[in-house]
């Protein structure tokens, strides 16, 4: 029995997937549930198990659009499975091959054209082309010549090009690659939401300190007591971002249309880099979790996001987001918004810096935040208050993010 397999759909705006890799090749035997395939949609890239065992017939190429519903391959269920091949026995050496074929006598080259004879026209310039390179800045010596006796014709030098410089015996190769789905489809969000939203961005900074002095003290605390479980920094921003999108409800809205739709749900996007490229899952309701949950929830997709799990539900809504260029290195940026949501929050890398602290300068450990917005539905009071209120939340964690209660707050 021939089974045509077709693709599934990954989502309901989905109506085309691109086939990134094929895991097998044709008329590989495969086994029911062998991820046979990886598949790129514009919002994930999802494996393509096999649906039976048989043996398959491969459909479409690597980096073909397929439609949803589309065959791809065909599974012959009929056919046995192979045995596995035990390594063959030596093959005895081959007979001595026998004496010396005769070699055929090799033509007589032709006689070498006689080299052209140089003459004072050679590498000369005609007055037309000299008036041509003149323009184009280019020496008469580096033409060649076409004309009679190796004079530079005006056609030469209308052909003529400058040199882009003498080559270095370094590698000058270059290689033309499509984007996958996945990436086209992020760029293309990229300059929509560059092209069609005012966005603006604010700067503050926080200083560090406080969050590093609560860490210190109760990380190896909270990771003992929640199997394995980190308190990072994600943790504290996400709070915060919760509480200030509580303060200032503009920032937890969009626009659609004519009309803005205003969410009383945090639903925080977490950008995070995977194999594929940047991915950004959500972690549902995050204003109800506590900093267990939140920390849980962005290791649980982190590890699908690296390991190519995540799903396009995973990555789908999301009310505003935050992304960490700091652990690259990154010291300042100015984030593009994730449409159709109105704000996006950049975080940097700490930077131990000398600040005024009661009129004393002191080092602490200070780090850049980033709040990028739409302007038609965020005005500056908004905006600024959003971050300010992330800079108090941060600097201020043991009265308004933890109740002056770590213990509670971190359930330990």
């Amino acid at each position: 029995m021939i089974l045509e397999m077709k693709v599934p759909s990954p989502g309901e705006s989905i109506k085309e997937v691109e086939i990134a890799t094929w895991l097998v090749k044709d008329g590989d035997y495969v086994e029911k549930d062998q991820a046979i395939a990886e598949v790129d949609s514009d919002k994930a890239t999802l494996e393509l198990p096999a649906e039976a065992s048989g043996t398959i017939t491969l459909k479409a190429e690597e980096g073909d659009a397929v439609a949803v519903g589309a065959v791809v391959c065909l599974i012959d269920t009929s056919a046995a499975k192979p045995a596995d091949s035990s390594p063959s026995e030596e093959t005895p050496a081959a007979e001595e091959a026998p004496s010396k074929a005769p070699v055929a006598e090799a033509p007589k080259a032709a006689p070498a054209p006689a080299a052209p004879v140089a003459t004072y026209a050679s590498g000369t310039p005609s007055p037309a082309a000299k008036k041509i390179l003149d323009e184009k800045n280019i020496a008469p010596a580096s033409v060649k010549g076409t004309g009679k006796e190796g004079r530079v014709t005006k056609d030469d030098a209308v052909n003529a090009t400058p040199s882009m410089g003498t080559p270095t015996g370094g590698s000058r190769s270059s290689e033309r690659s499509k984007l996958s789905m996945l990436r086209r489809k992020v760029a293309e969000r990229l300059v929509s939401a560059k092209n069609e939203t005012a966005m603006l961005t604010t700067f503050n900074e926080v200083n560090m300190t406080p969050i590093n002095l609560i860490r210190n003290q109760y990380k190896e605390e909270f990771k003992a007591k929640h199997a394995g479980i980190g308190l990072g920094y994600m943790s504290f921003f996400t709070k915060a971002v919760t509480r200030a999108l509580k303060m200032y409800p503009d920032v937890n809205s969009m626009m659609d249309g004519d009309y803005k739709i205003a969410y009383d749900f945090c639903d925080i996007s977490i950008a995070v880099s995977g194999p594929k490229g940047l991915m950004v899952p959500v972690v549902r309701n995050a204003e109800n979790l506590t900093f267990r949950g939140v920390e849980a929830d962005i290791k649980r997709l982190a590890i699908k996001a690296r390991d190519g799990q995540i799903t396009v539900d995973d990555m789908t809504g999301g009310t505003f987001t935050i992304t960490n260029g700091g652990i690259f290195g990154s010291m300042l940026s100015t984030p593009i918004i994730n449409p159709p949501q109105s704000g996006i929050l950049g975080m940097h890398n700490i930077i131990e810096r000398p600040i005024a602290v009661n009129g004393k300068v002191e080092v602490h450990p200070m780090m850049f935040v980033a709040l990028s917005y739409d302007h038609r539905i965020i005005d500056g009071r908004e905006s600024v208050g959003f971050l300010v209120a992330i800079k108090d939340a941060l600097e201020n964690p043991m009265e308004l993010l933890l109740d002056n209660n770590p213990k509670k707050a971190f359930e330990l």
